[in-house]
């Protein structure tokens, strides 16, 4: 399977900016289509954007526009850049990788351990 690290998780004020990585390892990276999912304090896990293998994205409503999702295979890394932030993108941010094109969690079979987002308003 494929190890995944997450960085660049912090604290901001809204209406800024973040900048999230995640480097993999262990795996063919371009194999495998990579997510970005959060989970805030009593919520459950849920999407928030993925990239596939020819660059495709998709974005969940509440961050398209605001987000953007980006991979380097040469580094075996992928990008979440966040901007406009809001108090309620508040949480922590998982990296995960599918071998599948997909945006169910389900499917994500290797998960990083997660980097706080912590926006003030």
């Amino acid at each position: 399977q494929v190890q995944l690290v997450e960085s660049g998780g912090g604290l901001v004020q809204a209406g800024g900016s973040l900048r999230l990585s995640c480097a993999a390892s262990g795996r063919t990276f371009s194999s495998y289509a990579m997510g970005w999912f959060r989970q805030a304090p009593g919520k459950e896990r849920e999407f928030v954007a993925r990239i596939g293998w020819n660059d495709s994205t998709r974005y969940a409503d509440s961050v398209k526009g605001r987000f953007t999702i980006a991979r380097d295979n040469a580094k075996n890394t992928v990008y979440l850049q966040m901007s406009s932030l809001k108090p309620e993108d508040t949480a922590v941010y998982y990296c995960a990788a599918a071998p599948i094109l997909t945006t169910w969690s389900n499917n994500y079979n290797s998960w990083g351990q997660g980097t706080q987002v912590t926006v003030s308003s």
